[in-house]
């Protein structure tokens, strides 16, 4: 993105106001880390973050169950940045002092990180606005319940959070990717992911005997085998359609067909068009493998979310954030993951970019998102702070 000598002054105030700062937000990680909340639970960490940005001059409203929305400044355009505040169901692995406190839960994505560097842009942007360089609104977008499907993201839309708001962006911790860099990608990010269950009845019967009932079992096989294969051929396959499964389960006796079996996993899509046909594909795919072997399926099929993908322009301003607050070493290539997101609900009503926040230690080990013993470089907090804010700003300069 070229260079705006007027995002220059904006930059160093958010350099400096992050650097100010930077201990508290390290502090702010460690007290999420240590408690986490579930999806939809999470109202001690939306108490902290209120208080925090409240404190600043931020304009907090309160979301129904948990989260929140803040707004700073005035006139047009509004630009929103994002951070989801959920944990999940795993127990935490390390032992460092902040270790979680609660007993299967744990930020193993890294959402204490988002929030705090939220938290961080929204001290930064206070500063800002105080010194009259704040060509606009920004709207923080604190949101619950990542982690599920559909997601909160689709529940801010549904409350209006994005009424007026021109662009949105957003970090997600990338342990991948080392401290001091963001990677960035236009266009597709992440696949849409949705939930999908296949339930096999049939009569059930002695194994002596296939011929006289419907062979369940068998059928469940070809449905686990055959339904993936085939989507490949049906699907463009420039889509990247891949559907795993995480369970299999029929009968429980060697010599018994069973009457009722199950097959559940994941349906993963690049392309936003071949995600909309989807759903009905695959529940019809499902009752023709079946037919023959006399047993009926019942097809639960959940669309989770989107795909993300990263608007042109919005890349461009994103970019543009990078390069202020980290220079030319800052910037990193994203990948393309199968990895789900609802920021893609977001990014469904209104343009906007999500980049990959780097949380390794330069020379350090290498973790994955979602396993208990997750550890990031904790001065990626005041990393993403730094861009985040500089995104915001120029955003809003791009937008005017």
């Amino acid at each position: 993105m070229p260079a705006d000598a007027s995002l220059d002054p904006a930059a160093a105030l958010i350099d400096s106001a992050v650097a100010t700062s930077d201990a508290e937000l390290v502090e702010l990680r460690r007290d999420l880390h240590a408690h986490p909340e579930l999806s939809w639970a999470e109202s001690r960490t939306s108490d902290l973050v209120a208080a925090r940005v409240e404190k600043a001059g931020w304009r907090v409203t309160r979301l129904p169950q948990s989260g929140l929305l803040a707004d700073l400044g005035e006139g047009d355009p509004l630009v929103a940045l994002r951070a989801d505040l959920d944990a999940l169901p795993v127990q935490d692995a390390t032992t460092d002092p902040w270790t979680s406190t609660v007993p299967g839960v744990a930020h193993a994505c890294g959402h204490d990180v988002h929030t705090s560097a939220l938290v961080g842009a929204a001290l930064a942007l206070a500063e800002v606005h105080e010194q009259g360089l704040l060509p606009g609104r920004v709207r923080l977008l604190f949101q619950p319940a990542e982690e599920v499907m559909p997601g909160g993201a689709l529940h801010l839309v549904e409350l209006g959070a994005l009424e007026e708001v021109r662009r949105v962006f957003a970090l997600h911790c990338d342990p991948g990717v080392d401290l001091g860099q963001v990677g960035l990608r236009p266009g597709p990010l992440t696949s849409a992911a949705d939930r999908l269950e296949v339930r096999l009845e049939g009569t059930g019967g002695h194994t002596s005997r296939p011929h006289l009932t419907g062979d369940l079992t068998f059928a469940l096989a070809k449905v686990t085998t055959e339904l993936p294969a085939m989507l490949s051929r049906r699907l463009d396959p420039r889509s990247g359609v891949s559907l795993v499964w995480g369970i299999v389960n029929a009968g429980a006796a060697a010599n018994v067909i069973p009457d009722r079996g199950l097959a559940a996993g994941t349906v993963r899509i690049l392309d936003a068009v071949a995600w909309a046909d989807c759903e009905t594909l695959v529940s019809e795919l499902v009752h023709d493998i079946v037919r023959p072997y006399g047993v009926e399926a019942h097809v639960i099929y959940q669309q989770g979310v989107p795909p993300v993908v990263n608007d042109p322009v919005s890349h461009r301003v994103l970019a543009g954030a990078v390069q202020r607050a980290l220079g030319d070493p800052g910037r990193a290539t994203a990948h393309q993951s199968l990895g789900g997101e609802d920021f893609g609900w977001l990014l469904d009503r209104v343009p906007g970019a999500m980049g990959r926040l780097g949380t390794r230690t330069p020379g350090g080990p290498s973790y994955d998102l979602h396993q208990g013993n997750l550890r990031v470089d904790e001065r990626a907090t005041g990393v993403g702070a730094r861009v985040l804010a500089n995104a915001a700003v120029g955003a809003l300069v791009t937008d005017r």
